[in-house]
């Protein structure tokens, strides 16, 4: 008699790579945090999408204030921003947080700080990651570098931990990240987000600058800012020099 086959697994466990937002609070009042993050999206509406979040304590932990979280959760929901976890908490922020069904984001540093007045370099540690849904990615041979030859439509998201190639559209609500340098060789109308691991160095080239958010270690720029003629629409190369971001034409 031949033998039955051996049952389908009903699941697979998988390591994976994630990117989360992380909010680093500088005070816990819910009404001044509710108010400057309507500011913020005032200026650009676009900016979250149901996007998963970290709260960072570090700024506050040396005061170790036991904070009710409840409101602060209940605001940020409503904004679209979905808080699953903390970091940089002391004991009593750490209970806070437990309390509130958050988990604790081990290793993690601060990604770009989205709720600041003044942004600010992400430090050089490994930051969590928002989950990757690729199109299609493929690795060059003898390089870190991920190439995508697929639209990215709304709602996509690429992360590549060395430098990441583009040969289509970047559509708006689509991001692609990477740890180093990020090409797109068509337009980029969503967000890129370059040097996600605070590499400094790390430029943004695209041959058709059309962004909704460009980032380089952290320091962001949204299309609050319009870009000037120059270079909107037009290939162009995005760096950062200190703490500001520059966008200046390529070839000529």
């Amino acid at each position: 008699m031949p033998s039955a086959p051996p049952p389908t697994p009903a699941f697979d466990l998988k390591s994976t790579a994630w990117t989360l937002t992380a909010l680093r609070l500088h005070v816990l009042e819910a009404p001044a945090i509710a108010r400057d993050l309507d500011a913020r999206l005032a200026q650009a509406p676009g900016l979250f999408d149901d996007d998963p979040l970290v709260l960072d304590f570090s700024l506050l932990r040396t005061a170790d204030e036991a904070p009710g979280l409840e409101p602060l959760l209940a605001l940020l929901r409503e904004r679209r921003l979905r808080p699953i976890a903390y970091q940089g908490a002391g004991a009593a922020q750490a209970a806070a947080a437990r309390a509130a069904g958050l988990v604790e984001a081990l290793d993690a540093a601060p990604g770009p700080a989205v709720a600041t007045a003044t942004p600010a370099p992400t430090p050089p540690d490994p930051a969590p990651v928002r989950e990757v849904e690729v199109v299609r990615e493929v690795a060059t041979a003898g390089s870190a570098t991920t190439m995508v030859d697929k639209p990215l439509r709304s709602g996509q998201r690429v992360y590549a931990r060395g430098d990441l190639v583009v040969l289509s559209v970047v559509s708006f609500g689509a991001e692609v990240i990477a740890d180093g340098h990020i090409h797109v060789y068509a337009p980029l109308r969503g967000r890129a987000m370059a040097g996600a691991r605070g590499d400094t160095s790390a430029r943004i080239f695209s041959t058709c600058l059309e962004p909704q958010l460009v980032s380089i270690a952290g320091i962001y720029r949204t299309t609050e800012t319009a870009l000037p003629d120059a270079v909107r629409g037009r290939a162009a190369m995005v760096r950062l020099e200190g703490e500001k971001i520059l966008v200046e034409p390529l070839g000529g």
